[in-house]
């Protein structure tokens, strides 16, 4: 054989459809006249790359639930103190482990790039599919491009805390310092998605090493520097003298579960790459499970050993393009006569750093991937252009640099109104809900009868109903409630926007469903591969091993695979 040999894209291809039956059922949807698609009904176009270690180490780093929590503290810290932190985290956890159950099942059973988008199309039906999986495509793509601008403020943040820690005398505080940092840290991520994708799985186990090994070190250096800790009292019992919101005590405490949300609120977020993996029926349940369980623990452990550390509550309400955290580890660290420990504050926010960069290129990825599987169905604007994949380096390209490019514009905004961007971007955790509820509840009112059942995925079986009653029901109690004032009376500056910025997403997607999908968009090719009776086309289907596929016109299909065989499917089974 002639080593200079490069393969086509057809042998690689090839390839990527895996070897084993085993490996083949994961990935194979079905054939249709003769070319093999995988469940989003499209020929695999990016590298099968990721392993369950690579998958979880993605999970964990894009949820980062450790320093997500830190990060965020102020948004809670005026709702009952350390103790609403604490048990407002266990409140999110409990609930949101619902949710990522039922997002856990609907992964296994469909594993594509669209995610949500895609489930919605399906439980909705051949009816309501088309319009259902077009609404939540977009929500939840406007709630991810509004997080990873939130993450890029975060990171650059950090960045300006590392070096004020040594420059704490001289430094002078400016914008346009942040938004610079934001944009070198954004621009960065999305080089290494494009150019180095190939090595991102080994970047996230680097990045899984620092969530967790990291997270030890950082509980064990405050917990054990520290001269003076927070008494019992102050931590576990103080919520009604340091419930600082003017709502009422229990109200103020559910008002608080958005830090705990923000924790572990990423479920959907590896959903996205489905089409990387060469076992996503198993995987994905597995790292969506393992996102939440290993989040929420080391989460919880750092919250206590956090508000144990904290000595002035003050200091953690700076405002604006601060970052609170770095005030805690400056407690915590400081030597017996007060003066900062400067080496100490650094190296802990160098974790945090490291771990949030990593963080950035995975979201960058999500958000990608989720514009690319819209622009794929003809779902956005310039679709041809946004669904082009440049195989070479196994990324599509454009959808990558559109999404870098409307967060560097996000990025401006708070040089203008810091008001408007708190909103925006605090609108994250209400649109991905959102997203998820809707298939959830079209599941329900269908009675789960379009919910595909293949062999080897992950089921709730009996409980699967129950389940998803909940999650709707907790995402809708809390989505409420996470659109109330932060405190009361309010103001201009400090109005919770997020029912307006939700109205405005499904205004925005409605006039765009108006002028365009209507009449061009298609819907996703998911609809003739799974829908049960009539599909949007008005073709009947055939049924072959748990999927549903459309006869073609010359009566020939699309036939699921078992058992790893390619097979073209004749008509009138």
């Amino acid at each position: 054989m002639d080593s200079s040999h490069q393969p086509s894209v057809d042998e690689k291809r090839g390839t990527r459809t895996g070897g084993s039956p085993e490996d083949r059922d994961e990935i194979v949807a079905a054939v249709e006249n003769g070319v093999v698609v995988n469940a989003s009904g499209y020929q695999d176009q990016l590298e099968r790359q990721y392993s369950l270690l690579g998958l979880a180490g993605t999970a964990l780093t894009v949820d980062n639930a450790w320093i997500a929590l830190g990060s965020s503290i102020s948004v809670s810290i005026l709702n009952g103190g350390p103790s609403g932190l604490i048990f407002g985290l266990i409140v999110a956890a409990f609930y949101y482990s619902f949710i990522g159950a039922a997002l856990a099942e609907l992964a296994s059973a469909v594993p594509t790039s669209g995610g949500v988008y895609h489930w919605a199309t399906i439980a909705g039906g051949p009816k309501y599919g088309r319009i259902l999986g077009f609404f939540t495509g977009w929500i939840n793509f406007y709630g991810w491009i509004f997080g990873l601008a939130a993450l890029m403020q975060i990171t650059a943040n950090i960045c300006i805390s590392m070096y004020s820690v040594y420059h704490q005398t001289t430094y002078t505080y400016e914008p346009w310092q942040v938004y610079v940092t934001y944009l070198l840290v954004l621009w960065l991520s999305t080089a290494v998605v494009i150019f180095a994708n190939r090595v991102i799985p080994h970047t996230q186990n680097i990045g899984l090493f620092f969530v967790i090994v990291g997270g030890i070190v950082t509980i064990i250096v405050i917990s054990a520097m520290p001269k003076r800790h927070a008494s019992n009292h102050f931590v576990w019992g103080s919520f009604t003298e340091n419930n600082l919101t003017g709502w009422p005590d229990g109200l103020a405490f559910l008002l608080g579960v958005l830090n705990g949300a923000y924790t572990v609120g990423t479920p959907d977020a590896i959903t996205h790459m489905a089409e990387e993996l060469p076992h996503p029926k198993k995987d994905l349940p597995k790292a969506i499970g393992l996102q939440i369980g290993l989040g929420f623990l080391y989460a919880f452990c750092f919250a206590i050993a956090l508000c144990y550390a904290i000595t002035d509550l003050e200091a953690l309400q700076g405002g604006f393009n601060t970052y609170p955290l770095a005030n805690i580890y400056a407690q915590a660290t400081a030597h017996a006569d007060g003066t900062p420990n400067h080496g100490a504050t650094f190296g802990l926010l160098f974790i945090i750093l490291f771990s949030s960069l990593l963080c950035c290129v995975g979201t960058v990825l999500t958000n990608s991937r989720i514009y690319w599987a819209l622009a794929r169905d003809n779902a956005v604007p310039l679709s041809p252009l946004f669904s082009r994949v440049n195989e070479s380096f196994s990324c599509p390209v454009p959808a990558t640099l559109f999404v870098a490019t409307i967060t560097t514009a996000l990025g401006a905004i708070p040089l203008g109104s810091h008001t408007a961007f708190i909103n925006l971007t605090g609108s994250f955790l209400i649109l991905t809900t959102t997203s998820y509820a809707i298939p959830f509840a079209a599941n329900i009112l269908t009675r789960r009868r379009y919910l595909p059942s293949a062999p080897g995925s992950f089921s709730l079986g009996k409980f699967g109903m129950p389940i998803n009653i909940l999650a709707v029901l907790f995402i809708v109690l809390f989505n409420i409630l996470f659109c109330f004032p932060y405190v009361y009376p309010t103001t201009t500056e400090s109005m919770n926007y997020n029912s307006v910025i939700l109205a405005g997403v499904v205004a925005l997607t409605a006039v765009w469903w108006v002028v365009h999908a209507r009449r061009i968009y298609p819907g996703p090719k998911v609809m003739g591969l799974y829908i049960h009776g009539d599909n949007a086309t008005g073709e009947k289907v055939q049924v072959s091993e748990g999927v549903e596929v459309p006869v073609g016109r010359e009566g020939r299909g699309m036939e699921r695979m078992g058992g790893g065989e390619e097979k073209e499917g004749e008509g009138g089974w």
